[in-house]
């Protein structure tokens, strides 16, 4: 490569130092220090008593639930997602695009503004009932489901739900139709073809998926904060708390390092089945 295209470089990687190495060495550092907040004015000392609030009884039920949720909602998206793009896949829309923009439009909306409504939605009295109620004289209700693990699910699952349908529909758009041709010739079925040769071959997009659906809901705290109102305790949620409410920047350090410890590991098992990193880009 020639020089001067090295020295163009230079501040990408300047910038990169700055705002994403930096800021991790730090939040390492912090991990192990014993300080007032952020005011490194006062005296401070090497410490692993936050090590004790992180494998404490509380922090491991925090990681449990958050692994047992992002994993329920992973795999829900994956069956909900790999059906719609499927179905979308072997339709004979002419504009497979504009399908694909109307999942993709919810996510161009405030995500604080989508839970809101989501949760106005799950409460015993929303607006249906209200409007059913009014003109038919009933009183009915739903089954209330804000504050409960279902709701959080729910709504972890719709707010994923397209970072799982667009990496599968482009692992599927890539697949060569000559390829299942040859699988027809050779003698399989329908069901054969898409066990055999389809679905193998678009798992590239369901890792994708998986890991962009996955990390989000291991480590968020709106959705369980909004829909689960308060009552679902997940990382992020202690991260919140430890951050927000006490302060406390060691702790939410070493929290920090522990999810990005866990989206390295993510990002190593996809680039084992993803070697060129085609569904990344």
């Amino acid at each position: 490569m020639d020089k001067s295209f090295k020295k163009m470089g230079l501040p990408y990687v300047g910038w990169l130092f700055l705002f994403a190495l930096l800021p991790i060495l730090v939040m390492f550092v912090l991990s192990f220090m014993n300080t007032f907040q952020a005011d490194f004015s006062r005296p401070f000392s090497f410490t692993l008593q936050h090590f004790d609030n992180l494998f404490s009884v509380s922090t491991g039920l925090a990681l449990g639930t958050s692994f047992l949720y992002a994993f329920l909602t992973t795999m829900i998206t994956f069956v909900l997602g790999y059906m719609i793009a499927y179905t979308i896949f072997r339709s004979k829309i002419k504009n497979k695009f504009m399908v694909l923009t109307i999942f993709i439009m919810p996510m161009w909306s405030n995500m604080l503004l989508r839970m809101t409504m989501l949760r106005s939605l799950m409460l015993e009295h929303n607006m249906f009932t209200s409007i059913i109620n009014q003109l038919f004289g009933t009183d009915i209700s739903f089954v209330k489901l804000t504050g409960t693990s279902i709701g959080v699910i729910i709504g972890l699952v719709l707010m994923y739900l397209p970072f799982m349908i667009l990496p599968i529909y482009t692992a599927l758009e890539k697949i060569d139709v000559a390829l299942e041709e040859a699988a027809l010739d050779l003698g399989l079925t329908e069901f054969k073809k898409f066990w055999k040769v389809i679905f193998p071959l678009s798992l590239k997009g369901v890792a994708t998926g998986s890991i962009l659906v996955f990390l989000p809901s291991m480590s968020g705290f709106a959705i369980p904060e909004i829909i689960g109102d308060g009552n679902i305790v997940l990382i992020g949620s202690k991260i919140q708390v430890a951050f927000f409410n006490n302060n406390n920047y060691n702790l939410v350090s070493l929290y920090s390092i522990v999810l990005l410890i866990v989206i390295l590991g993510a990002l190593f098992a996809i680039s084992k089945v993803d070697k060129e990193g085609e569904m990344l880009l």
